[in-house]
Protein backbone atom coordinates (compact mmCIF):
# COMPACT_ATOMS: atom_id res chain seq x y z
CA UNK A 1 0.00 0.00 0.00
CA UNK A 2 1.66 2.96 -1.06
CA UNK A 3 0.87 6.24 1.68
CA UNK A 4 1.53 8.92 -0.07
CA UNK A 5 2.14 11.99 2.08
CA UNK A 6 2.85 14.52 -0.57
CA UNK A 7 3.29 18.19 0.90
CA UNK A 8 1.48 20.76 -0.50
CA UNK A 9 3.27 22.80 -2.82
CA UNK A 10 3.21 25.83 -5.47
CA UNK A 11 5.14 26.36 -8.53
CA UNK A 12 6.40 29.31 -9.53
CA UNK A 13 7.77 30.79 -12.67
CA UNK A 14 11.80 30.81 -12.53
CA UNK A 15 13.10 34.39 -12.64
CA UNK A 16 16.32 36.68 -11.87
CA UNK A 17 16.17 36.63 -8.61
CA UNK A 18 16.29 32.21 -8.32
CA UNK A 19 19.72 32.50 -8.63
CA UNK A 20 20.33 31.73 -4.77
CA UNK A 21 18.15 29.06 -4.93
CA UNK A 22 20.68 27.54 -7.96
CA UNK A 23 23.41 28.03 -5.91
CA UNK A 24 21.78 26.07 -2.77
CA UNK A 25 20.94 23.65 -4.91
CA UNK A 26 24.23 22.60 -5.97
CA UNK A 27 25.86 20.97 -2.75
CA UNK A 28 27.93 17.97 -2.78
CA UNK A 29 25.00 16.32 -1.43
CA UNK A 30 21.98 17.56 -3.72
CA UNK A 31 24.49 16.80 -6.87
CA UNK A 32 25.85 13.31 -6.02
CA UNK A 33 23.93 11.39 -8.92
CA UNK A 34 24.48 14.66 -11.20
CA UNK A 35 28.48 14.90 -11.56
CA UNK A 36 29.01 16.63 -8.38
CA UNK A 37 28.60 20.67 -7.97
CA UNK A 38 28.91 23.09 -10.61
CA UNK A 39 31.44 25.71 -11.21
CA UNK A 40 30.28 29.21 -10.84
CA UNK A 41 30.50 29.99 -14.60
CA UNK A 42 28.33 26.76 -15.28
CA UNK A 43 25.73 28.03 -12.73
CA UNK A 44 25.78 31.51 -14.24
CA UNK A 45 24.94 29.95 -17.58
CA UNK A 46 21.94 26.93 -16.08
CA UNK A 47 20.57 30.05 -14.40
CA UNK A 48 20.39 32.01 -17.76
CA UNK A 49 18.87 29.04 -19.50
CA UNK A 50 16.33 28.38 -16.53
CA UNK A 51 15.42 32.13 -17.08
CA UNK A 52 15.36 31.69 -21.06
CA UNK A 53 13.23 29.15 -20.77
CA UNK A 54 10.60 30.79 -18.24
CA UNK A 55 10.31 33.74 -20.84
CA UNK A 56 9.74 31.43 -24.00
CA UNK A 57 6.46 30.08 -25.58
CA UNK A 58 5.05 28.54 -23.08
CA UNK A 59 4.90 24.78 -25.04
CA UNK A 60 8.68 24.54 -24.96
CA UNK A 61 9.04 24.29 -21.57
CA UNK A 62 9.35 25.92 -17.91
CA UNK A 63 11.02 26.05 -15.11
CA UNK A 64 10.00 26.63 -12.00
CA UNK A 65 10.73 27.26 -8.08
CA UNK A 66 8.97 24.76 -5.76
CA UNK A 67 7.32 26.61 -2.86
CA UNK A 68 6.13 24.82 0.02
CA UNK A 69 2.87 25.86 1.65
CA UNK A 70 2.00 27.30 3.93
CA UNK A 71 5.34 27.79 4.88
CA UNK A 72 5.85 29.78 1.79
CA UNK A 73 9.43 28.16 1.78
CA UNK A 74 11.10 28.17 -1.53
CA UNK A 75 12.49 24.70 -1.17
CA UNK A 76 13.66 23.62 -4.72
CA UNK A 77 13.13 23.92 -8.12
CA UNK A 78 12.04 21.49 -11.20
CA UNK A 79 11.32 22.11 -14.97
CA UNK A 80 10.34 20.60 -18.26
CA UNK A 81 11.57 21.11 -21.36
CA UNK A 82 11.88 19.81 -25.41
CA UNK A 83 13.98 16.87 -26.22
CA UNK A 84 14.39 14.41 -29.12
CA UNK A 85 14.00 10.38 -27.32
CA UNK A 86 14.40 8.19 -29.96
CA UNK A 87 13.79 9.88 -32.96
CA UNK A 88 10.59 11.64 -31.47
CA UNK A 89 10.30 14.63 -29.58
CA UNK A 90 9.20 14.95 -26.23
CA UNK A 91 9.33 16.31 -22.87
CA UNK A 92 11.82 15.79 -20.39
CA UNK A 93 11.37 16.50 -16.39
CA UNK A 94 14.26 17.19 -13.64
CA UNK A 95 14.06 18.40 -10.20
CA UNK A 96 15.90 18.61 -7.02
CA UNK A 97 15.14 19.66 -3.60
CA UNK A 98 16.96 21.66 -1.01
CA UNK A 99 18.25 18.71 1.71
CA UNK A 100 16.08 19.79 4.91
CA UNK A 101 12.82 19.56 2.50
CA UNK A 102 13.93 16.30 1.17
CA UNK A 103 11.43 12.98 2.36
CA UNK A 104 8.08 14.91 2.89
CA UNK A 105 6.52 14.38 -0.56
CA UNK A 106 7.57 18.02 -2.30
CA UNK A 107 9.51 16.28 -5.14
CA UNK A 108 6.68 13.49 -6.23
CA UNK A 109 3.78 16.81 -5.46
CA UNK A 110 6.27 19.49 -7.82
CA UNK A 111 6.84 16.39 -10.44
CA UNK A 112 2.98 15.10 -10.47
CA UNK A 113 2.18 19.58 -10.92
CA UNK A 114 4.94 19.80 -13.53
CA UNK A 115 3.30 17.23 -15.69
CA UNK A 116 -0.05 19.15 -15.29
CA UNK A 117 1.92 22.13 -16.91
CA UNK A 118 3.31 19.96 -19.38
CA UNK A 119 0.28 18.73 -20.17
CA UNK A 120 -1.20 22.37 -20.42
CA UNK A 121 1.69 23.36 -22.72
CA UNK A 122 0.33 20.55 -25.15
CA UNK A 123 3.20 19.68 -27.72
CA UNK A 124 4.32 16.44 -26.99
CA UNK A 125 2.42 13.38 -25.51
CA UNK A 126 4.98 12.45 -23.33
CA UNK A 127 7.21 13.40 -20.32
CA UNK A 128 10.23 11.62 -19.29
CA UNK A 129 12.43 11.86 -16.33
CA UNK A 130 15.78 9.98 -16.25
CA UNK A 131 17.51 9.58 -12.86
CA UNK A 132 20.20 7.12 -12.28
CA UNK A 133 19.81 3.97 -11.68
CA UNK A 134 20.61 4.20 -7.76
CA UNK A 135 19.69 7.14 -7.42
CA UNK A 136 16.59 5.60 -5.33
CA UNK A 137 14.44 8.77 -3.94
CA UNK A 138 14.23 10.10 -7.46
CA UNK A 139 12.89 6.85 -8.98
CA UNK A 140 10.30 6.13 -6.22
CA UNK A 141 9.22 9.71 -7.28
CA UNK A 142 8.71 8.74 -10.35
CA UNK A 143 6.93 6.24 -9.44
CA UNK A 144 4.69 7.65 -7.10
CA UNK A 145 3.95 10.37 -9.87
CA UNK A 146 2.55 7.59 -12.11
CA UNK A 147 5.45 7.67 -14.64
CA UNK A 148 5.96 4.18 -16.59
CA UNK A 149 9.71 2.31 -16.23
CA UNK A 150 10.56 1.43 -19.65
CA UNK A 151 14.32 0.18 -18.71
CA UNK A 152 17.41 1.18 -18.00
CA UNK A 153 19.50 3.01 -20.55
CA UNK A 154 22.76 4.58 -21.00
CA UNK A 155 23.03 8.54 -20.36
CA UNK A 156 25.13 11.44 -20.90
CA UNK A 157 25.18 13.78 -17.79
CA UNK A 158 26.24 16.42 -17.23
CA UNK A 159 27.57 16.69 -21.02
CA UNK A 160 30.42 14.37 -21.67
CA UNK A 161 29.69 12.28 -18.37
CA UNK A 162 28.27 9.07 -19.17
CA UNK A 163 25.64 7.28 -16.61
CA UNK A 164 23.59 4.64 -16.46
CA UNK A 165 19.93 5.73 -15.95
CA UNK A 166 16.61 4.38 -15.76
CA UNK A 167 13.78 6.04 -18.41
CA UNK A 168 10.40 6.70 -16.98
CA UNK A 169 7.74 7.89 -19.15
CA UNK A 170 4.22 9.82 -18.18
CA UNK A 171 1.33 9.85 -21.07
CA UNK A 172 0.10 13.30 -20.80
CA UNK A 173 -2.90 12.30 -22.85
CA UNK A 174 -4.11 9.59 -20.28
CA UNK A 175 -5.84 11.70 -17.22
CA UNK A 176 -4.05 12.53 -13.95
Amino acid sequence: MDTDTTSPIRLEAWSEDDSGLLRALNAPESTEHLGGPETEEQLARRHRKYVDLSADEPGAGRMFRIVLLPEEAVVGSIGFWERTGDGEPVYETGWAVLPGFQGRGVATAATRAVAEEARIAGLHRFLHAFPSTDNAASNAVCRKAGFELLGERDFEYPPGRPMRCNDWRLDLEKPA
